[in-house]
């Protein structure tokens, strides 16, 4: 069988996960590799093919020769006798926009398999290969998301932090108010909502009371006496004058 995958990132990329055994196990669809399985790569691998599921044990080995990746391999049913071998080699080649993968591939078997015809396994077989690109693009694009930088955020004017000095659009708080109706404003604190609102300000912004208007009658109170007692002085300086006469 002859099938072709494509990945969309660059050759040397796509080199070295397939020259790593257990990155190429994480890309193989339903395979649970056994953690002690070495450089073969050894553990159960779930086929899915005409509506069943068959399960085989055994290992996959994985080398490289003149360019292209082969992987031989051979395993046993979980449930029952029947065994395969599987012969496959990969061959990556630049294409715009990626990687093609030029797939060749044998598979002979005995047991549940055998009871598949030929379309029914090659299907199977393609769907497993496209699966297979498809986690190896994922495998890319996490290595690609880890190598990236974190983007930089310049710092400007507006993200810098205000202090006593700067307002919010970056010019001095000319109008802050003075000590005086801070001090007002502290002592506000704790009276109702009306206090408040009919407090009157103090301290430098409190209001210049107007000048006091006397009226007449408060005129009279104190110049009738002060009249009385300069007539009564008069008088006695007067009288004080004819006697010397």
């Amino acid at each position: 069988m002859e099938h072709e995958v494509f990945v969309p990132f660059p050759v040397g990329a796509v080199r070295r996960v397939l020259s790593d055994p257990a990155r190429v196990a994480r890309c193989v669809p339903g395979l649970q590799q056994d953690a002690s399985s070495g450089a073969a790569l050894a553990g159960r691998l779930r086929l899915r093919i005409g509506g069943s599921t068959i399960t085989y044990r055994g290992a996959l080995r994985l080398t490289e020769r003149d360019g292209s990746y082969e992987l031989s391999g051979e395993g046993t049913e979980a449930r029952g006798s029947g065994t395969v071998t599987l012969a496959l080699s990969a061959l990556p080649e630049e294409m715009p926009g990626g990687t093609r993968l030029s797939c060749l591939g044998t598979v002979s078997g005995a047991g549940r398999l055998a009871e598949f015809d030929a379309k029914t396994a090659e299907s199977a077989a393609r769907r497993l290969l496209d699966r297979f690109g498809a986690a190896l693009a994922e495998e890319l694009r996490e290595d690609a998301a880890a190598a990236a930088p974190a983007p930089e955020v310049p710092v400007t004017g507006e993200d810098e932090p205000l202090t006593a000095s700067a307002s919010l659009d970056g010019d001095a708080l000319d109008d802050e108010p003075p000590a005086e109706a801070a001090h007002a404003r502290r002592t506000m604190i704790g009276r109702s909502a009306e206090e408040v609102d009919h407090a009157p300000p103090r301290g430098r912004y409190a209001p210049v009371p107007a000048p006091e208007t006397t009226s007449g009658t408060a005129m009279l109170r104190w110049a009738a006496p002060a009249a009385a007692i300069a007539l009564a002085g008069a008088v006695v300086v007067t009288r004080a004058l004819r006697r010397k006469r």
